[in-house]
């Protein structure tokens, strides 16, 4: 079977005027921002500690070379800070090193969209504290090198060392990508060399409780070539959830108990899970890489594993926004249907996993189902985890939000109506950067003989097949050109949007196949697509219960709410009008509705027709929301 590949962001020039904004943005304030962060420069935010561990890791490693003992801390605990701990430990949380080598990914597709000498000197920098806290064997980790290096690969339940090996080997490749200089690519090398002797066939049978080194195995072997990194990949996956529980193994334990793991997916083997549980971002970097494994190993029982936990969360657990993980309590998935608005955690990481998921799923299964949630996850909830500025950002992306509930309601406690400078665990901003700077890598897949348009926005970009310029009007007339210059002929697949009811070509396709029309390009040609992106009213699966009688309103790629700020307090009194009568206004929709009267002092009394005041309401793109201080907000509304 043939697969596709995405086409490399080296090669895709973004010139939307939207998806570009937030681009530069990463560039300019975003990255020093976080660069900052990570050096605990930001006042008044959390403090990071994740180059003072990196720094310390390196004196301590140097004062071993030269046969200095150093001094031994605790390693059972997944925080450790200077209240409780000593002056000469680790701060921050077990996995705090995931931030910088996330950070550097994010400054090598920056920089493939921006080259900047200044920025890449800073990255070398860090790049150097980070490769001379390597120990002899291979092995980076600041937590174990700073308080115990004995007691290494012995938690990896919990203590995440696969996990930040992941996100090093993922920083590694893209700064290679963007750079040449393999520097950091070659010290990423040796400790995945140092994991596949531990983890391989002949050694222990472990695998990560946190999972992304599955994909990120799969990503050195594309970049290197080398088997072994694919063979780690497989046995993890293959590994997973079979008996005995690897955790119990490492502790000595038996229990016998698959509930136990399910938090990690590891309760049943891979192949039999049919619903995707436990902790989401976790799931779905887990399904990523297993998506990635079954197109390397031709694996059809795998990648059907895949496809059934891909509909399970798209069509029973994904909020309309793209959010996955509906509640706080292991930042988890919980049971069919269950999307609680102002409870929801839908963290930002877990829908930036869900792309992850996606994009890998579109490489083999040429369904525009896995686009549509790609264009879902990156237009609603990845861009409302962070601000306008660029320098504040929300863990939880709720659907409601009463700013009074916030604070006093611990069961909502996890949600804030204002975005975050930066967090004690700051998974999410860097995680943010490095998937904006690296959208052009979404955008267009191609197999030897043909090319998918999967998002649509204005661009540039080339393959061996022709180079083609997009001019797009997507997000507002729905109207999109494509001038093609062709290096051979190839077919050109375009994705019909899932919301666009018309749709007209200027040319005539050759057949439409799972959501894409197929054009035969002999020789250069301009082509062009309008989709019609109108104002919908969506209505829930009626076994969301908190949605009954509840809509959302949508135009094209984008999920509206209102906010207080527009519509005044107390949201949940308001009601849209069965006669709307919507009206675009800039960025904003306005419609006809109402506002419930609350004529009675008491708590109870005998059931009247509620008195409405007419209102016109007014939603804003669900993505903006929090941009103008606190106040309530809502994405659905009475209907």
């Amino acid at each position: 079977m043939e697969y596709s590949r995405p086409v490399s962001n080296n090669s895709v020039k973004i010139t939307d005027s939207f998806w570009k904004e937030k681009i530069d943005l990463i560039k300019k304030e975003v990255i020093p921002y976080q660069w900052n962060a990570l050096n605990d420069r930001i006042d008044g935010a959390e403090p990071s500690y994740c180059m003072r561990n990196y720094r310390l890791a390196c004196e301590i490693l140097n004062k071993r070379k030269h046969g200095e003992k150093t001094p031994v801390f605790p390693t059972e605990k997944w925080h450790y800070s200077p209240k409780e701990d000593n002056e000469n430990s680790f701060f921050g949380w077990v996995f705090q090193d995931s931030d910088l080598t996330k950070w550097i990914e994010a400054v090598g597709y920056s920089l493939q969209n921006h080259p900047d000498k200044e920025l890449e000197a800073l990255a070398d920098g860090a790049i150097e504290v980070l490769c001379s806290s390597q120990a002899e064997n291979g092995y980076i980790n600041s937590f174990y090198t700073i308080n115990n290096p004995d007691k290494a690969f012995s938690n990896l339940r919990d203590h995440h060392e696969l996990y930040c090996f992941g996100h090093l080997a993922e920083g590694a490749v893209s700064y290679y990508n963007a750079t040449g200089k393999d520097k950091l690519l070659k010290s990423v090398c040796r400790f995945a060399d140092l994991i596949c002797e531990k983890f391989g066939e002949n050694g222990m049978a472990g695998y990560g409780g946190h999972e992304i080194a599955e994909m990120a195995l799969v990503k050195l072997y594309e970049t290197t070539g080398n088997d072994r990194y694919l063979n780690a990949a497989r046995l993890m996956i293959d590994r997973r959830g079979t008996r005995p529980y690897y955790f119990d193994v490492e502790r000595n334990e038996n229990s016998g108990d698959k509930i136990n793991y399910v938090y990690n997916q590891a309760h049943i083997p891979v192949r039999e899970q049919k619903e995707a549980v436990g902790h989401a971002v976790r799931a779905v970097y887990l399904y990523s890489g297993m998506a990635d494994v079954a197109r390397h190993t031709n694996d059809t029982k795998l990648f059907n594993a895949c496809k059934t936990l891909f509909d399970n969360i798209t069509n029973k657990k994904m909020y309309i926004t793209g959010g996955i993980g509906s509640t706080k309590d292991g930042e988890a998935f919980t049971f069919d249907y269950d999307l609680p608005n102002d409870l929801a955690y839908a963290e930002s990481c877990a829908s930036i996993g869900l792309v992850f998921f996606a994009r890998r799923m579109l490489q083999v299964d040429f369904d525009s189902k896995y686009a549509a949630v790609m264009e879902r996850c990156l237009c609603n909830n990845i861009l409302a985890g962070m601000s306008e500025d660029g320098k504040s950002f929300f863990y939880v992306n709720p659907l409601e939000v009463n700013p009074i509930a916030c604070r006093e309601d611990s069961r909502k406690n996890h949600v804030k109506p204002v975005r975050q400078k930066w967090f004690d665990c700051a998974c999410c901003p860097p995680n943010i950067a490095r998937i904006i700077s690296d959208y052009g890598e979404y955008c267009f897949t191609e197999t030897n003989s043909s090319l998918f348009i999967n998002l649509y926005q204005s661009s540039e970009f080339t393959t061996d097949k022709a180079d083609i310029e997009i001019i797009s009007d997507y997000f507002k007339s729905g109207e999109v050109k494509f001038k093609i210059k062709t290096k051979r002929p190839f077919t050109l697949a375009l994705r019909i949007p899932e919301w666009s009811n018309k749709y007209t070509f200027s040319i005539n396709y050759s057949f439409v196949k799972k959501g894409y029309a197929y054009f035969d390009i002999p020789c250069n040609r301009e082509l062009t697509a309008n989709f019609c992106p109108e104002i919908r009213i969506i209505k829930c699966n009626p076994n969301v219960r908190e949605n009954i009688g509840k809509v959302a309103v949508a135009r094209g790629a984008f999920i509206y709410c209102l906010e207080e700020k527009d519509n005044g307090k107390n949201l949940h009194l308001l009601r849209l009008s069965h006669k709307p009568e919507f009206k675009i206004e800039g960025k904003f929709i306005t419609a006809n509705g109402y506002r419930e009267q609350n004529i009675e002092n008491a708590l109870y009394y005998e059931y009247t027709p509620s008195e409405e005041e007419p209102v016109r309401l007014k939603f804003i793109p669900y993505f903006k929301w929090a941009n103008r201080g606190e106040n309530e907000m809502s994405v659905y509304i009475r209907y």
